[in-house]
């Protein structure tokens, strides 16, 4: 399943030479995990006071192009792999019309309590579901 989030390039999103500022995408690549998560039935907020918070462990983002101010972009989120354990994110930024991608990245996310220790496995309810709708196949279980 992908999901896709879409913004407008505003100027609080750029820097000084008039492009998206580097971390920016970040935001965007945050919000397009967390509307994925919702779509399904998972509020961040309501796990958390489960005593689940799902942090990003580990990025690998590749800037491939600059956004630029008023550039209508979609981030695409989609689950790469999925095991017990963690569960990796492939996300992309680009522009809405022109398709020409601005940023790649691999997120890692993991399960722990709310005092950052690292525990548990995914919460059951969240991996089969989201195991599911990836339709990725692990070995791992």
């Amino acid at each position: 399943m992908d999901h896709y989030f879409e913004t407008k390039v505003y100027y609080c999103d750029t820097d000084a030479y008039g492009v998206v500022w580097h971390g920016h995408y970040l935001r965007w690549l945050e919000k397009g995990r967390i509307d994925f998560c919702q779509d399904l039935g998972f509020d961040l907020v309501k796990l958390q006071s489960q005593d689940i918070v799902l942090p990003v462990v580990d990025i690998n983002i590749k800037y491939k192009a600059s956004a630029k101010l008023n550039e209508d972009v979609l981030v695409k989120t989609s689950i790469d792999e999925i095991t017990p354990l963690y569960i990796i994110f492939n996300q992309e930024v680009f522009d809405k019309f022109s398709k020409k991608i601005f940023v790649q990245a691999k997120l890692k996310v993991v399960a722990v309590n709310n005092q950052g220790k690292l525990y548990r496995r995914i919460p059951k309810e969240l991996y089969e579901t989201l195991k599911k709708v990836s339709g990725v196949s692990n070995e791992i279980e």
